[in-house]
């Protein structure tokens, strides 16, 4: 269905004094702040998670050494989508508009909505990721119980759920502390940034900026910032839907990645019969996470 005057009678009169509603600003690429981005040559991406060796026995004197076995432990899939949408404009529209560029303004309208997109699906592995998603492992994204081949497990978020404050930024330090890899070994793995919605923007603040402790009579230091446990502070995230929920992304390396299949590209063709003219836009990508040990979350205590 075109856009015809119909749709825009006013814009064909004169005296009009403004238009507006499509000059809004957009949270722009948000993702960036959570994923590695990698570029993409096939129709989707598929990365193995090795386990290495457990630890190094004694040898008793005169006796053999002991040989361990390596081997895989699971696969992360990355299925790359196509995002595309586009308009048409009929001939007359285009003609008879006394304001302003209909193929700029609308093209621009469409970039919009092409961002607005990847955004929306970018925070949808966070928003559903406590009961809906799930990880190469097989389990939720966040859980406690990400098994490892050595039989054990693996924590990216609290035994408890809760709300972010002074105590539970704690404790999710401690938690990542002790990260282990497939063989029960502990790995080195550290907090770097906190993800929060834009209701904990404030609370985030005073946790991670202030000198001494928040909400306390007490005139200790403030521990996280002394020890700088979230070292690239905190960035909001305005496509998250709990309110109260947190995240933390960590140093492991391969944890939540976006790959780049096909970078967006825009178009427009004019139909010979019809005097429309076409555009479009259109992008091939997909978000995922390799190592769930690559973010920490908590989904609030609500």
């Amino acid at each position: 269905m075109a856009i015809s005057r119909a749709q825009l009678l006013k814009e064909l009169l004169p005296g009009l004094n403004a238009l507006f509603g499509l000059e809004y600003d957009k949270y722009e690429n948000e993702h960036a702040e959570i994923y590695e981005t990698e570029n993409s040559e096939r129709s989707f991406e598929e990365e193995v998670k090795l386990s290495g060796f457990g630890a190094a026995p004694v040898k008793a004197e005169g006796q053999a050494i002991s040989y361990d076995n390596a081997q895989e432990s699971f696969t992360a899939r990355y299925n790359h989508e196509t995002v595309a949408m586009g308009f048409s404009i009929t001939e007359e529209a285009m003609e008879d508009n006394l304001y302003d560029s209909l193929s700029a303004r609308y093209t621009k309208a469409l970039a919009r909505a092409m961002a607005y997109t990847k955004q929306v699906k970018a925070a949808s592995l966070l928003n559903t990721g406590f009961d809906t998603f799930t990880s190469g492992d097989g389990s939720f994204l966040f859980a406690t119980d990400h098994p490892t081949t050595e039989g054990g497990t693996n924590s990216n978020r609290p035994a408890v759920a809760a709300d972010l404050n002074e105590t539970s930024l704690e404790q999710a330090v401690i938690d990542i502390a002790a990260f282990t890899d497939e063989r029960g070994l502990l790995i080195a793995a550290r907090p770097r940034k906190l993800i929060v919605p834009p209701a904990l923007m404030f609370v985030a603040t005073r946790l991670l900026q202030t000198e001494l402790r928040t909400g306390t009579a007490d005139n200790d230091i403030n521990a996280l910032r002394s020890n700088g446990s979230i070292p690239e502070g905190y960035r909001v995230n305005h496509y998250l839907t709990d309110t109260d929920a947190f995240f933390i992304t960590t140093d492991v390396p391969n944890g939540m990645k976006h790959f780049v299949r096909t970078a967006m590209a825009t178009s427009m063709d004019g139909d010979f019969d019809t005097g429309n003219v076409r555009y479009k836009a259109r992008e091939r990508y997909s978000f995922g996470v390799s190592d769930p040990l690559g973010i920490y979350g908590s989904p609030g205590a609500a």
